[in-house]
């Protein structure tokens, strides 16, 4: 992978794992850096379904979107409470 590739990989993390955030019914604090990782893994998983199903440019953004607001849900109701 070149520098581009991962340069873009972070950038869309960010992006995926912020609408995540802000799509995720509970909203406690993760952190810069977890929710960065949930973003690459949810535009990851998000991807992967939407060539499965074959579908387009949008339906896979969307498929990422809601990957990643469901991790965050995930990871918010496992996080402790301060």
């Amino acid at each position: 992978m070149h520098i581009t590739g991962i340069g873009s990989a972070l950038v869309a993390g960010i992006v995926i794992g912020l609408l995540g955030r802000w799509l995720a019914p509970r909203r406690r604090p993760l952190g810069c850096l977890l929710t960065l990782c949930i973003g690459i893994v949810g535009a990851s998983i998000g991807t992967a379904i939407g060539v499965a199903i074959h579908s387009g440019f949008w339906i896979v953004f969307v498929c990422q979107v809601v990957v990643a607001a469901l991790l965050v849900s995930l990871f918010s109701a496992a996080a402790p409470k301060r």
